[in-house]
């Protein structure tokens, strides 16, 4: 009994160290999104607030348009993407308080620093997904179906009248 117990410990010291090396190791943690810029990224109180009177506020949303119908966006907004922003920022009106969207807030960041260094009036920056992972809800974009191709087409010309 006894050399039988001091073969299962002995047996048991050798396959723990075996098992451990066996065992798959911890997936690395993803680094979290650190927001660096000079704008302040808003949260879902404030963009409430600023939503609940949108006569004064436009949301300059910065992603494609694919992301914008896949994700949503929010009810008062302009299109741009990054980069083309330099070349429209004639069409942004500077009465309006600004808030830049983007996904999670980084091309957003970036836009809103550049249109404050351009006198824009700008509140901050939103992730929308950050958004509605805070509980906020955002305005799904459905696509138009495609116009049919012949509807769009040019109607054919009259033939001309005959030579009497």
């Amino acid at each position: 009994m006894r050399k039988t117990l001091s073969l299962l410990l002995l047996s048991a010291a050798f396959a723990a160290p075996a098992l451990a090396q066996t065992s798959a190791p911890a997936p690395a943690a993803r680094p979290a999104f650190v927001y660096n810029f000079k704008t302040p990224e808003l949260h879902r109180a404030a963009i409430d607030a600023l939503l609940a009177d949108p006569s004064h506020v436009l949301f300059i949303d910065l992603r494609r348009p694919d992301e914008i119908s896949k994700i949503g966006t929010f009810p008062v907004y302009l299109n741009v993407q990054v980069n083309d922003l330099e070349k429209n920022v004639a069409f942004i009106p500077k009465e309006r308080q600004i808030v830049t969207v983007s996904n999670h807030a980084a091309r957003a960041g970036k836009a809103a620093d550049f249109l404050a260094e351009h006198g824009f009036k700008v509140v901050g920056a939103v992730g929308s997904q950050h958004y509605e992972d805070e509980g906020g809800t955002i305005v799904k974009i459905v696509a138009p179906p495609p116009r049919d191709a012949s509807a769009s087409a040019a109607p054919a010309a009259a033939p001309a009248p005959a030579k009497p």
